[in-house]
């Protein structure tokens, strides 16, 4: 068993901005999207600013295009919020997405991000262990501080900035796949991450963009790897997105 044909790559409809990481010959894909761009497209006319500009079967969680070669479908594995840059998955049919699902649901893939925040973790290595409170209402997601739903993650300082405000580049390794985790895990620990609007510091991110002209959110899902069998033999997949420029020009710049 094998991966679709040349047809399917050369038409695959890449978002703007979009990138193909890595690709098996089994139909496993890693893209690289941008901050900005949708997982998948909500309505039709989101269509144009998701990570592939194509119409998407909800209820299959697939894309779907054609071409005069036929039907061709990317089925997605994982989602990443709009603002979030990074890896994103996808399975080139039905029946190997459905298993590499499992994986995801069973907590077997390992997942890493980069965040930029503002203020100066100490220690520089710790495990984050939080209980969770997740709502969905309409289609909008939003977790609380506080509940019964376990969360882990290791977080790992990398690059630090002095000066005001004091901005860290920190790795994070989530142990757990909670809808907004890494997010509240951050704030909850007066660590905001840089942009974010939903979860962050509203005072301080309005004088970031307006110091650096950088709206975005700051946080990137950075490798993800994992292993799977399919046609009976193991495979290891392993995608890493490389880090924005914005990061380190960011990081870099001179703080008050």
């Amino acid at each position: 068993m094998t991966g679709p044909g040349e047809d399917y790559w050369r038409t695959l409809p890449l978002g703007p901005g979009t990138v193909v990481l890595l690709k098996d010959s089994n139909g496993v894909v890693a893209l690289g999207k941008p901050d900005g761009l949708l997982s998948h497209p909500n309505t039709p006319a989101d269509e144009k600013r998701s990570v592939l500009v194509a119409s998407y079967r909800l209820e299959k969680e697939c894309f779907e295009w054609k071409t005069d070669m036929g039907v061709h479908r990317a089925y997605l594995l994982n989602r990443l919020d709009s603002g979030t840059s990074g890896v994103i998955l996808a399975a080139t049919s039905e029946a190997l997405a459905l298993d590499l699902r499992s994986q995801f649901k069973s907590q077997r893939v390992k997942k890493i991000y980069q965040a930029l925040v503002f203020g100066a973790p100490t220690p520089p290595v710790q495990v984050w262990r939080d209980r969770l409170a997740i709502q969905k209402r309409d289609g909008m997601v939003r977790t609380e501080r506080t509940g019964q739903i376990p969360a882990e993650a290791q977080m790992r300082v990398l690059a630090r900035r002095t000066g005001f405000p004091p901005l860290t580049l920190i790795q994070l390794e989530p142990r757990t796949g909670r809808s907004h985790q890494l997010r509240v895990q951050c704030s909850t620990r007066h660590l905001p991450i840089v942009g974010d609007a939903t979860y962050g510091d509203f005072r301080a991110n309005r004088d970031f963009a307006k110091k650096t002209g950088q709206r975005r959110m700051f946080l990137h899902s950075a490798e993800t790897r994992f292993d799977y069998e399919w046609a009976g033999r193991n495979h290891t997949f392993a995608a890493r997105a490389p880090l924005p420029d914005e990061f380190e020009q960011c990081l870099n710049a001179k703080g008050n």
